[in-house]
């Protein structure tokens, strides 16, 4: 420090310009001017720093603001655009929206003639009616041949016994009339001789011609039982014959019943058959209603309807007809630096500022994108590379609106915004 520093009371001549220097005969005045000066450097190191206080807290404030929220204006509207397909081949008949048109959920846009669909309809009705008269038929033969099998089965094994009962029977019916044959031609032989000896004792004249004429009667009586037990043995043969054939019958019967439960298959098999080939006409007549109903087209959501078809054209399945823009479900996609996400969160509060109309939108964090905008692109970048550069890259962050921010839809998709998160 100079000497003129240290001591300003000294080399006053240096230091206070000539025109506030005064005679030396004018000792008070001179005193004055040397004591003034002092004061105003004081003045002036105060208002400098007053100066610097000011600015310091000045910055402290302004770096707590700035460091209290990122933003950016690599930021613009996003939303899930709904395209309307035909999910059925056919004429458009009418359209019932314009393009940049409001429409609310459900409300039925386009229509596809539905004659074709009508007709198809009716010919699946008239099939499954004729399906279902033929599996109940099926299904009342069912009971039917089960009752007819186990009868039968009943019947015939009581007729099987029965014939066989008879049979016996007969056979002993004949037995005894065979024997009573034998008995009567026994009988017969012996009055035959009877006859002989008497008739030769006649003609000695040794016995009555009574005896002989009773011995006679009675060859003769013996020959009609001979035929009488002859014809009884005829009929009892005849009674086994036919007992025989009744069993026979019988049997066959039997064997018919015990072929029924095969049949009974066989009839519910059909009936089975009958039933699933109604429920195949049934869903074919299910399919016709969905077609008839997929003529009409409706909104999945809310918005605005863009890129319309005209009526005339033939459209083919999967083939759009039109979109829904809802924009009451926009977000901003804001691509941050990612320097700038070390204190950013989910559920943060945000705001967005529209460059078409300047008005500010009440928002908040609502994802972070897992990896960086062109890890996703269709060649994302390779950096093992010896002439590796490092870029700062940018991580997309969904920015969701506040319930009701865009009730007037001024935020559209492809708008450009500029993006503010609050990290505090």
């Amino acid at each position: 420090m100079s000497t003129a520093e240290q001591n300003p009371v000294m080399n006053t001549s240096q230091a206070i310009p000539p025109e506030q220097s005064a005679p030396a005969d004018n000792g008070g005045s001179a005193d004055q001017s040397i004591s003034a000066y002092p004061r105003r450097r004081s003045h002036k190191r105060w208002i400098i720093l007053t100066a610097l206080v000011v600015l310091a807290v000045g910055g402290a404030f302004l770096w707590r603001y700035l460091s209290g929220f990122e933003s950016t204006d690599d930021a613009q509207v996003d939303v899930h655009l709904y395209p309307v397909s035909a999910r059925v081949p056919g004429y458009i008949q009418k359209v019932n929206v314009d393009d940049n048109q409001w429409v609310d959920q459900g409300s039925t846009l386009v229509e596809i003639d539905p004659k074709d669909y009508e007709v198809a309809l009716a010919r699946a009705q008239a099939t499954l009616d004729t399906s279902e008269a033929a599996a109940k038929s099926s299904n009342i033969d069912v009971p039917i041949s089960s009752v007819d099998t186990s009868s039968q089965l009943k019947f015939t094994s009581s007729d099987i016994k029965n014939a066989e009962a008879a049979i016996q029977a007969a056979e002993k019916q004949a037995a005894a009339a065979h024997a009573r044959v034998l008995e009567a031609q026994a009988e017969n032989v012996k009055a035959q001789d009877d006859v002989a000896r008497y008739h030769s004792l006649l003609a000695k004249e040794e016995v009555p011609k009574q005896v002989y004429d009773h011995a006679y009667a009675a060859a003769a009586t013996d020959v009609a039982a001979i035929a009488a037990a002859e014809a009884d043995e005829a009929a009892a043969q005849q009674a086994v014959v036919e007992a025989r054939s009744r069993l026979t019958e019988a049997e066959a019967r039997y064997e018919d019943a015990q072929a029924g439960p095969q049949r009974v298959g066989s009839t519910r098999a059909k009936a089975l058959s009958a039933t699933a080939d109604v429920n195949q006409k049934r869903a074919a007549v299910e399919q016709a209603q969905l077609n008839l109903g997929y003529t009409k087209i409706f909104a999945p959501v809310a918005g605005e309807i863009t890129k319309k078809v005209v009526v005339g054209l033939n459209v083919d399945p999967g083939e759009q007809l039109l979109t829904v823009t809802p924009l009451d479900q926009v977000w901003v996609t804001a691509n941050f630096k990612e320097t700038q996400l070390k204190h950013m969160r989910v559920g943060q509060k945000a705001t967005i500022e529209l460059d078409s109309n300047g008005r500010t939108y009440h928002a908040h964090v609502d994802s972070i994108a897992g990896g960086t905008g062109p890890i996703y692109s269709l060649l994302p970048p390779e950096n093992a590379t010896g002439n590796y550069v490092k870029i700062v890259q940018r991580v997309p962050v969904k920015i969701v609106l506040e319930p009701g921010e865009n009730r007037d839809h001024q935020l559209r998709p492809g708008e450009s915004v500029e993006a503010k998160v609050y990290l505090r």
